[in-house]
């Protein structure tokens, strides 16, 4: 697919948004009853489940750090959610590289000195995807570790961009970052602080593009944020008014 057919000359994608605009996001936390914390996240068509376990003792106890929680990150990929239904293996290149990815972002994240000598698992489960994978992970992780009442810095928003037709491109789907002629690049930040907890490039970008194209990611996080902490807010609302009962 050509750069042409992703941008309209009125500067619409094919999905009709404009270049700065975020896909729909919905979510929620404490959507299982038998985790410590989880969360569902939806990023157009792009679905996440998150369960957070821990912290607690660790399975292997040889691995075990006296000072700090390890962290465990293990990401499936349902039969069902592309139109190709493959099952996927535990050792597929892709999945051991997502989870390395949320594995990384998440350990500059958590205050992981508070629990030594412990585990906290993260299991992801990408129900849907329609592009965006490694950043509705990171979003829907954030969400089910507060759940969880995991000890953070901060919350962890991501957000991709990409370029296209000389133009910076926010929140990419399937087919757009499918083109081999569209880099996409992830970002994830801290938003009180503003540091980069992840920074992860596919395919190619001319350096003098790249400051636009970080901008426009960072932007996209600091709205992320804001859907994050609004599905805090409710899922505490709604434990208090159980209580309350």
């Amino acid at each position: 697919m050509s750069r042409q057919e992703l941008l309209s000359p009125e500067g619409l994608r094919i999905d009709g948004r404009r270049a700065n605009e975020l896909r729909r996001i919905s979510c929620r936390a404490s959507v299982l009853n038998s985790a410590d914390g989880s969360a569902y996240y939806e990023q157009g068509n792009t679905k996440v489940l998150v369960a957070v376990y821990g912290p607690r003792e660790p399975r292997n106890r040889s691995l075990a750090q006296h000072d700090q929680a390890a962290i465990n990150v293990e990401f499936n990929v349902a039969p069902f959610s592309t139109s190709e239904r493959r099952k996927r293996s535990k050792g597929d290149k892709r999945l051991l590289e997502i989870s390395s990815f949320v594995k990384q972002t998440f350990e500059g994240a958590i205050q992981t000195s508070v629990y030594p000598r412990s585990q906290i698992d993260i299991y992801i489960h990408l129900l849907q995807h329609d592009g965006g994978t490694l950043e509705a992970c990171i979003n829907a992780a954030t969400l089910a570790l507060v759940d969880a009442g995991i000890s953070m810095m901060d919350y962890v928003c991501a957000c991709t961009a990409g370029f296209i037709d000389e133009t910076p491109v926010l929140d990419l789907n399937f087919v757009e970052e499918s083109s081999i002629e569209t880099p996409d690049l992830t970002v994830a930040v801290l938003p009180r602080t503003g540091n980069v907890a992840l920074l992860q490039m596919e395919s190619k970008l001319h350096s003098s593009k790249l400051d636009d194209v970080m901008e426009l990611a960072i932007e996209g996080c600091k709205h992320i944020h804001k859907k994050l902490d609004h599905a805090v807010l409710a899922a505490a609302n709604d434990l208090a008014e159980k209580l309350s009962q």
